[in-house]
């Protein structure tokens, strides 16, 4: 049986998630909501095997060890800490990344 990881996502993250569903509920409250149920479901996967998840490329210029997945037009990044999976940011993947942004994990 794989092992299994607790997803614990930041205070950051969920304002992020917020932004994004008020964003896109602009122009239709439906897509703003099955967009964020199934960005859920796709978190939720990270509870078994997140390296799955490529590192970012950002990690070289950053000294970090960030992966990340994509849904849609977003970027989830997250760390991997022993049996816990920490989503720091859902960012659009149009922003560019940088420390300052992860900073408040």
């Amino acid at each position: 049986m794989p092992t299994r990881f607790r997803v614990r996502i930041s205070e950051i993250a969920e304002k992020d998630l917020d932004e994004a569903w008020s964003f896109i509920s602009e122009d239709s409250l439906e897509a703003a909501s099955r967009f964020l149920l199934h960005l859920e479901e796709q978190v939720s996967t990270l509870e078994t095997f997140p390296a799955r998840c490529p590192l970012i490329p950002e990690n070289e210029l950053m000294g970090t060890q960030y992966r990340q997945m994509i849904y849609g037009d977003y970027r989830m990044i997250f760390r991997i800490a022993g049996r816990n999976v920490y989503v720091i940011r859902i960012i659009h993947s149009a922003r560019l990344l940088d420390a300052s942004i992860l900073d408040k994990e």
